[in-house]
Parts: C-alpha cells; structure tokens; sequence
C-alpha cells in the first residue's frame, strides 16, 4: 500500500493556479498543507495566457516574480499590443499599444507589471516554488471523493488511482480549488447560480514555422480577426512557433477536429502556410456564481466558486486573489493570533469582488468578433475604407476597458467586510475604471516608489504594518505597538522618508493588512476594540 501522509492542517483539492498560490501562501507563513490532485496538468489548452499585475504583486513577496520573468516565452520586453484586423493576412483596424499593463517599465500605481506567459509556464514556476518550501506536499493520482466534518477539523476521503486504493486524511481545514466541475463544491452542497451559456468557442492550439514572418501587422500578443468567414482571435503562444487560435461564438454544428481547425485557421487568416493541429477544444463561456463560498471549515477558492468569460484575463487574478485572502486568514487563525470571524470575512470580501470581476468579463464578452464585422469592411473600396474607420470606431469604443483594466485589477474595495474598519469614507467609494488609487478601508494600500528605487509594499511586514505617513509623535506610536502587542496582532511599524504617501492615505497613521489591504486609518491610537475587529475577535456574523 502506498504510504499516504494523515495528518496536515489544510488539504486542498486541485492543483492549478488557485492551489498552488493558496499552497505558497500557507507555507510562506508556516502552515503545512497537502495539495491532493486527480492527474498531473498537461497539455497547452484551453488555459490563460495574461498574469496581471496584481497577481505578479503577490508572486514578488513570495520571492518569484522575477522567476516568472524569466520563463516567459518571448522576453518580458515583448510588446504587448492586440491588433484588431480583418484577417492577420489583411488590412489593420486598430491597435492597443502595450495592453494588459505588460509593459515592462516602472508604473507609480503598482510594484509588478503584468505578463503574457502561458499559463503551463507559471504552474511550472508555482509548483517548483510550493515544492521547495517546507511543509508542502503535492500528490498525483489522488481524487477527491468526498470528506466528513467534525468540530476541530475535517476528513478527507480520497482514492489512488495508482494503487485502485481509498484512504483518508485528516485536516484542520479542506480548500477546493477543483475549478469548474468542483466536487468540493458538491460537497458542500453549493449551487452555481447565473448563466450558462452565454457563447460556444473554440480554443485551438498549432504549429506555424512561417506565419510570423507570412502577415504584415508586427509582434503582438493577440490579434483579433473581424471578417465574416471566421471571426476569432490568434496569437503567438510559445517559442517552438506555437500560437492559438480561437472561433468565437459559434454555432453548435461547427465542427472541432484537427482537420477542420486547419481550414479554419487558413480561412481566418487568409495565408496559405504550414500548419500542424496540435490541440483542438470546445470551452462555454459563462457566469455563474457559487450561493456560497464555505461550510464550516470547508472553502471554495477560484473557478469552484465562480466562472466568468475569459475577455480581459480575470480568470487567475480572481483566483489567485481568493488564494492568498484565505490563506493568510488561515493561517492568522491556526497560528492563534486571530479569531473565527477572520474566516467568515472571506466570503463577504471575495463575493463582492468577483461579481465585480464577473460583471466587467461578461461586458467585454458582449462585443466579440462577431459583432464588430460591418458590410464592406474587406472591400478595396472607398465603401470599404469607410466601413474600416467605422470598425475601428466601434472598437475605441468598446473594447478600450478590456484592454486597460486597471480599475478592475486593482480598484476594488471590501466594502461592508466585518474586519475592515471603516472611517465612514466607504459610503463615497466609487471604482473608476482608469483607477484612482485610494486609502479607504477595505482598499489596496496605495502604492509608490521610494527615493532609493524600492516599492513601498517591499517594506511591509508578513504580519500587519503601521505606515506612518506623517509626523507622529513616538509615544502615539508606542502605544499602537503596545495595544497590538496585546491584542496579538503581528506589527511591523514603517516610517519611510516620502512626502507623498501623506497625501495617497490621508492620514498620518494607516494599518496595513498581510495581503496589502488598508485596514484602518487615523490620527489617534485605535481602541483595543479596532484591533479585535481586524482580527476577527469580536463577533461572529454567520455559523
């Protein structure tokens, strides 16, 4: 019989993006965890492709945003334009220039730019991370087939499909990253509520050695395909001349296999060229969001508890950030510095988020390829030059806010969170899609860069920090210290020399949470009962 571990303090069920970070986030702060999953990942599809900045933010305090830099396929200075075009081999529409916050240069409002990396690469990166840490274990072949509750912790039954053997495991607490066909979902007798099927699409993966070289509209990372025989989108995938390709909105009866995709592909594009079909999928497009995220000391993180079309890449930077909430609340409370109400923070917090996320993901669905093709628009006319400016129009218009999301990466707000503590400027919060940093409670922590090059997120502590923004005097400070001190908040105090950051916070004082949110701020010491707040100690909003 295989010699399976027993006991662990968090078994997580799937080992994409969404496990792998949450793995990292537990170990970084010293909570074991066993990461159990059903086959080893492979293949090339149909998986993301664009790491925004956010989730690079995280990556650079678990110490591998320059790793992920590294394993990129075509160099982090690769521009990042998607090109609208009627086919790769015709006329230009339109081009977003250095989309998706890719561009590799120093921005004030974020610490990492984001990526165009398939996503196999960063499970490559994120898995040799977890696996370096202690306290991480990840195994293969292993299915979860369901888990019993107790009141200090859970049993996980599994079954190996190497040894056709089941087994159990016990754990403090059981996190379900599965994805989309989540059976920790079903588990927890949760229920996908929206709506399915919004449109059915094609994610094709192949080899062209020539078509780089073969169409005229430069490098970029995606290029949108607007002409009546096959609207899609194509790009560059990977070295090796690998790229993607994808029909949208089709009908039930386009058929899918090698063979067709090839014609399709040629047809799309109107060059004629070598093509091997390495990989052929049918994927919906949805939204659809879990009733709820928890029961008792089980949890739902990434696409178990929420999908969403793929149209501006929020797929991973959803769930990376459910990842790394949980994650530092799970470990805040099995370390025993905070209380139970940390946990039940994290549907109220995250909820909000992704049906923000979900909303602007189902807005840029609403205009595909499809519906930008205007009659003439390949035509070598002046009926057809005008119909391209009419085009290109339409697509200022309506897909500038997929392609420069800032305001949905970072601009968000746990409003209403029973462990933020309001200074009644949350009743104002209003998300701007250009994105205005702000300080508010329940905010990303503004962010700048420092006199000597560093970001101001390199000096926070693992635990919460206190930012100093402005003359404070030391005893005020002592006694927020002391105050955490007996709390057991974790504190690491910051005074940086940076005029700017009293004007970004708005306050002379700001305590900063692990993952980077603004918890509270003022110009006195917080009473005892803010620090229990933040930490969960003082109510229980739900059992």
């Amino acid at each position: 019989m295989p010699d399976h571990p027993k006991t662990t303090t968090v078994a997580i069920i799937g080992s994409g993006p969404a496990g792998l970070s949450h793995a990292i986030e537990l170990a970084h702060r010293g909570v074991p965890c066993v990461i159990l999953e059903r086959s080893p990942r492979a293949g090339y599809a149909p998986r993301a492709k664009t790491t925004h900045s956010r989730t690079r933010e995280h990556m650079r305090r678990w110490g591998i945003a320059d790793k992920l830099a590294e394993a990129s396929p075509f160099g982090v200075d690769y521009p990042s334009h998607v090109t609208f075009v009627t086919r790769l081999g015709g006329y230009l529409l339109h081009r977003f220039e250095h989309a998706l916050d890719c561009k590799a240069e120093q921005v004030e409002d974020f610490s990492e730019h984001g990526q165009w990396i398939p996503q196999y690469k960063l499970e490559k990166v994120l898995v040799d991370h977890a696996l370096s840490l202690p306290g991480v274990e990840i195994l293969y072949g292993q299915t979860f087939t369901g888990y019993t509750a107790q009141a200090d912790g859970v049993t996980v039954q599994i079954h190996d499909s190497a040894s056709g053997s089941d087994w159990e495991l016990a754990a403090d607490y059981l996190v379900g990253a599965d994805g989309a066909g989540s059976s920790v979902r079903e588990a927890i007798d949760a229920k996908m509520e929206g709506t399915y099927g919004l449109s059915r699409n094609l994610n094709v993966i192949f080899r062209a050695p020539d078509l780089a070289k073969a169409h005229p509209h430069g490098e970029g990372i995606m290029f949108w395909q607007i002409n009546g025989d096959v609207p899609s989108l194509i790009g560059p995938m990977d070295k090796g001349d690998l790229w993607f390709f994808m029909p949208t909105g089709i009908s039930a009866e386009t058929a899918s296999s090698p063979k067709e995709a090839e014609t399709m592909i040629r047809a799309a594009t109107g060059i004629d060229t070598e093509i091997e079909v390495l990989s052929s999928d049918e994927w919906v497009a949805s939204k659809l969001l879990a009733d709820r995220f928890r029961r008792d000391r089980a949890f739902l993180i990434g696409d178990a508890g929420h999908l969403h079309p793929p149209f501006g890449g929020f797929g991973m930077l959803l769930g990376v950030g459910d990842a790394v909430d949980l994650g530092w609340k799970l470990a805040a409370v099995t370390k025993g510095w905070a209380g139970p109400a940390l946990l039940d923070s994290f549907e109220v917090e995250r909820r909000q988020t992704a049906q923000l996320v979900m909303d602007a993901a189902e807005a840029n669905h609403t205009i595909l390829a499809n519906q930008l093709i205007l009659p003439h628009i390949e035509d070598d006319t002046p009926e057809g030059e005008a119909a391209r400016r009419d085009s290109a129009d339409l697509i200022r218009k309506h897909k500038h806010a997929e392609f420069y999301a800032r305001g949905v990466v970072l601009g968000y707000c746990y409003v209403g969170s029973p462990v933020i503590a309001d200074d009644g400027t949350q009743k104002d919060w209003k998300r701007s899609l250009d994105y205005v940093p702000s300080a508010t409670p329940g905010c990303i922590a503004p962010h700048c860069w420092l006199a000597d090059g560093s970001s101001l997120y390199d000096h926070f502590g693992s635990g919460f920090t206190l930012l100093i923004t402005a003359n404070t005097a030391p005893e005020v400070i002592a006694a927020v210290e002391s105050r955490a001190k007996t709390t057991g908040m974790p504190l690491t105090v910051l005074a940086p020399d940076e005029v700017r950051l009293a004007e970004l916070y708005d306050a002379p004082m700001v305590l900063i949470r692990p993952d980077q949110h603004v918890a509270w701020r003022g110009d006195t010491t917080p009473d005892a009962a803010v620090f229990n707040k933040l930490l969960g100690k003082d109510c229980r909003i739900r059992t």
